[in-house]
Parts: C-alpha cells; structure tokens; sequence
C-alpha cells in the first residue's frame, strides 16, 4: 500500500523499472534503454536491450502489453 512507504521509498521505486527481457528490476540511471513505438523501455544489460531491439513484439507480447 502506497501509504506504507516513506518519500525516499517512493522516490527509490520512482527511479526503478522492469526489464522486459529477463524481469529484473533496474535502477534507470544505470539501465540500458530502447525506445519502441513512443514508449522508453529500461534493461539490465546491453544483451537484453539488443535481444529487444531484434523483436520487441515477442517481448510485449509476453509481458501482455
């Protein structure tokens, strides 16, 4: 629940996303990153950001996007 969170809590989950690749959680300051249709996708390494890059499509539609 949101409110269970401190501000630094939020901001830290602010600064986060999921690779749709492999599923980790990467921080975006240090991520790898795509853009596909409009929409800035973050990875963990540059493998699974080319592995995105060479067929997005299977990966959003793995993640039901």
């Amino acid at each position: 629940h949101p409110a269970d969170f401190t501000a630094q809590e939020m901001k830290i989950a602010e600064d986060m996303s999921t690779d749709p690749v492999c599923g980790m959680t990467v921080a975006l300051a240090s991520a790898s990153e795509h853009s596909h249709a409009g929409v800035t996708y973050y990875f963990c390494s540059e493998g699974c950001r080319s592995s995105f890059a060479a067929d997005p499509d299977r990966y959003l539609a793995v993640a039901g996007n």
